[in-house]
């Protein structure tokens, strides 16, 4: 979550988004997954040192693809909007895309060769604790066997979530509520729900929707969204574990928020040209929809 004077800073999953507050207002903002390197390394641009870090500021100046140094895409979109750090983050599940890069939080947290730092706090289902314990452990456990060496690695503050959708946590002061989704018929994967003064529902893996969660965030249920920012991997067909365009649109024209945002797209869709024809469609439904892009700032007051 974008936070000029920090508050919160909240990332849903690797792909899609942060959200944030600031003296004025919030506003959500979608990055990618970026890469898992640490080069350059992330606090010297966030909190630049003086005089700043000469192989580290290149990135800024030089384009990636001139740029042998250049190696994580996430940091352009960090120091363009002035992001400071992260302060919590909010699963959706545990699988590969969702959590491969958690121990690159190291790289924005301060430097400690003994981890003898503040821990960021993480928020996920005990199944996806359980499954990243077997995946991470040296993430988790807290005490080193006798012998063990110390070793830098990023520091957590896990924070067990129930997934249902009328018992919400708070994460950094912001409070979500779980939105249970099928993401293939055998797993259940999270979206959320936020934002007090406008409602905003993301939900970024899902095939199906159970009819309770589709109730919470419908106009003719629970109360209509300012903004649906929703799961569409391909332009036709259908797929097991994601929605593709054609249920993307029924789902929305179901759901009938104010706005929806796109995410999760292959390299079919064509970013200008297929807002074209979603400004068509939205002109036809009455419905705001476009397609979302790295970097991609929307101010909303939450």
């Amino acid at each position: 979550m974008e936070n000029q004077n920090p508050l919160q800073n909240g990332a849903l999953e690797g792909a899609a988004g942060n959200g944030g507050r600031s003296g004025d207002g919030s506003a959500l903002i979608f990055l990618g997954t970026g890469c898992s390197s640490a080069v350059p390394n992330a606090m010297c641009l966030i909190q630049p040192s003086d005089p700043p870090c000469q192989v580290c500021s290149q990135s800024l100046s030089i384009p990636p693809d001139r740029n042998p140094n250049y190696r994580e895409q996430v940091l352009r979109w960090f120091t363009f909007h002035k992001i400071p750090r992260v302060d919590s983050i909010v699963l959706t599940h545990e699988h590969a895309d969702a959590i491969l890069g958690l121990d690159d939080i190291r790289a924005i947290q301060p430097h400690s060769p003994t981890n003898d730092i503040d821990p960021t706090a993480i928020y996920l289902t005990r199944h996806s604790m359980d499954s990243i314990a077997t995946k991470f452990p040296y993430l988790v456990q807290k005490k080193l066997r006798e012998g063990q060496e110390v070793r830098r690695v990023a520091q957590l503050d896990w924070k067990i979530i129930e997934e249902h959708y009328d018992k919400p946590f708070v994460a950094s002061g912001l409070k979500f509520f779980p939105l249970p989704v099928m993401h293939g018929e055998d797993y259940l994967c999270l979206g959320y729900l936020f934002g007090e003064k406008c409602k905003v529902a993301y939900i970024s893996d899902v095939s199906r929707f159970p009819s309770n969660t589709e109730y919470v965030i419908s106009k003719n249920g629970a109360g209509q969204l300012d903004l649906l920012i929703l799961d569409c991997l391909y332009k036709k067909g259908s797929f097991n574990v994601h929605l593709c365009l054609p249920q993307t649109l029924e789902a929305i024209k179901r759901i009938c928020p104010k706005r929806a945002l796109l995410i999760g797209m292959t390299h079919e869709f064509d970013h200008h040209k297929d807002n074209e024809f979603l400004m068509e469609w939205s002109e036809r439904e009455g419905i705001h929809i476009q397609l979302a892009r790295d970097g991609l700032r929307v101010p909303i007051d939450l």
